[in-house]
């Protein structure tokens, strides 16, 4: 089936090109979302009496999610989650939980618009990209840890905290008190 699309799609084209693509994606996507219409001889002078409008349209939408990612570039947002002494989650990290991070650090972001590449399944910082716009994409950092103070010390890390890490910081926490009242019996 040959559309021709009303915006730029990834992966696919640019506004106003005549694509071939499969009846069933656009029938499902494409048509729904605005996104394409059927190319007919009527549709086709149709949308070059409107391309200029539609221009205008696309040119203030993406200027509007341009100004939101210079606010949102490099953003890093905390996920809670539940894991084993390995790091290894109970369950993962979805579009839906990034979204909602992001909305409750101020960032008003869709699901649709978070793309995970691969599953996120363990501890760690995650470089994840956020589409704005099909012209306009941003870096997010997500850190998904077991606790707050588990994020921060990620975060300082640069990487996930095992049990194994966090036993050592209590270790040391609890030997620093020690050394310190040895110090003071030295001195008296």
């Amino acid at each position: 089936m040959e559309v021709i699309l009303l915006e730029r799609v990834e992966k696919l084209g640019q506004m106003g090109q005549v694509v071939k693509v499969r009846p069933g994606f656009a029938r499902n996507y494409l048509l729904p979302q605005k996104k394409a219409m059927r190319a007919t001889k009527a549709n086709m002078a149709f949308f070059e009496k409107q391309k200029a409008h539609l221009e205008a349209v696309n040119l203030e939408r993406r200027k509007d999610a341009e100004q939101v990612a210079a606010k949102m570039n490099d953003v890093t947002v905390v996920v809670i989650r539940q894991a084993g002494e390995t790091g290894v989650l109970y369950g993962s990290v979805t579009p839906r939980d990034v979204a909602d991070a992001l909305d409750a650090a101020g960032y008003k972001v869709d699901r649709k618009q978070v793309s995970i590449e691969t599953p996120i399944k363990t501890l760690g910082l995650f470089k994840l990209r956020v589409v704005l716009h099909p012209e306009v994409s941003i870096s997010v950092t997500v850190n998904v840890a077991r606790s707050q103070e588990e994020a921060e010390l990620q975060l300082s890390r640069g990487g996930m905290v095992t049990a194994a890490d966090l036993r050592d910081d209590e270790d040391e926490i609890e030997e620093a008190p020690e050394a310190a009242e040895t110090e003071v019996s030295e001195e008296g």
